[in-house]
């Protein structure tokens, strides 16, 4: 296997559409990109196969390498974002590895992948970063390169060229991003319901230190919204607007694992866990919290009219008709010759493989019709993943 010719895309259906089918009693389909560097080519795959079923989301919100796909995607017209994700893709891992046919063999593997992490680390990626000469040891405090091993001007550029940030500010798709406040270390979300979003917004939700540098927004510094939380979910779950919706959540980092045996599969396995969404928490959380509103509902509906308050009559109205969720999870699943560095490993052919494995999953996932519906009334919320299912 050779990296310039490592894979291709697949071949996307000549009638995919170009609507948004939803479910019946769905008001949102929204997509949630967690981060995960190089591993987010698995998102772009996911969203290809949504598209050619005809599932376009009006929500879509990322923290980091998922806030860049994110930005692709609401910043383009749907006919349009697969090849405007191909061409990001394309870019940032348009550096060969090795000049000769790879030879079978996880071994061999593990050695190319190995190569490909230290060109990036050493040499940064087209379009996304570069390294900071003179590096942070040779810079004076206060200086821009004194804080970050790399420049994330390329960045700047690429978003420029493949995102309408007219089109996101016109707010067709709601847009989120998660960053941190490097002062205070308070999470936020950049939402296009509430500011004006640019390049810097994005760049912001993937600064993620000591690698890349903070990005300022307003008068505040931010980084990587992936050092508190690496998944966008629980802003989701928080908007307050009743609307039932189906929600494909796309993680790179699974928190199930195997037991290492060595000290990279110690990395490796320290990295899944720190990264991976709290999925199963944030959805059991809001789950009490659902049979909380009910419970306090059904107790207001028994006090009498004249006892309520304002504020008790803005609680039944708010809590008279919550809404109901189904998650599709999908979960990159790591190949047995990936190493702690997938995150950094740029290669061409790594990236066809994850976006291949992301339309795969998403292909299986979206055969289970019995999945793609809304919860029946009172259910709350309602998780599906594919790969759960297969353990059964």
């Amino acid at each position: 296997m050779d990296d310039t010719a490592g894979g291709s895309f697949p071949t996307e259906a000549p009638d995919a559409a170009a609507g948004g089918w939803r479910p019946e009693r769905c008001q949102r389909v929204a997509l949630v990109l967690q981060g995960g560097g190089a591993l987010g080519a698995y998102q772009a795959g996911v969203y290809q196969a949504l598209h050619e079923a005809g599932i376009e989301p009006d929500w879509v919100s990322g923290v980091s390498i998922g806030a860049v796909n994110a930005a692709i995607i609401a910043g383009n017209r749907p006919e349009d974002r697969v090849a405007r994700l191909r061409t990001f893709w394309e870019r940032i891992t348009d550096r060969p590895v090795w000049p000769y046919a790879l030879p079978d063999g996880d071994i061999f593997r593990q050695a190319f992948n190995a190569t490909s992490a230290l060109m990036s680390m050493t040499l940064g990626q087209p379009g996304f970063f570069s390294p900071h000469v003179p590096g942070p040891w040779l810079s004076p405090a206060g200086a821009r390169a004194a804080t970050s091993y790399y420049d994330n001007t390329p960045l700047h550029d690429t978003l420029r060229e493949l995102v309408d940030f007219e089109r996101i500010n016109r707010g067709a798709v709601c847009f989120s991003v998660g960053a941190v406040n490097v002062v205070s270390g308070n999470f936020y979300y950049f939402d296009n319901r509430h500011e004006t979003i640019g390049p810097e917004h994005v760049m912001a939700s993937g600064a993620l230190p000591p690698g890349l540098p903070m990005v300022r927004v307003g008068t505040d510094l931010y980084w990587d919204g992936g050092i508190v939380s690496n998944t966008p979910l629980q802003h989701l779950l928080d908007n307050d607007d009743g609307a039932n919706a189906l929600v494909f959540q796309v993680d790179l980092f699974s928190a199930r694992g195997t037991l290492p045996r060595d000290m990279q599969d110690v990395l490796g396995r320290q990295k899944e866990i720190m990264y991976s969404s709290r999925t199963r928490y944030t959805t059991d959380v809001y789950r009490q919290l659902q049979v909380l509103k009910k419970r306090l509902y059904a107790a207001l509906v028994r006090v009498p009219e004249a006892e309520l308050s304002d504020a008790d009559r803005q609680l039944m109205r708010q809590f008279a008709d919550l809404p109901e969720i189904t998650i599709l999870h999908l979960i990159y699943q790591r190949k047995a010759y990936e190493g702690h560095a997938r995150d950094y490993e740029f290669s061409a052919a790594s990236m066809h493989e994850h976006w291949q494995s992301g339309y795969d999953d998403t292909k299986r996932t979206l055969k289970r019709k019995d999945w793609l519906v809304i919860p029946p009334d009172g259910a709350g919320i309602v998780v599906h993943d594919v790969h759960r299912e297969d353990e059964r």
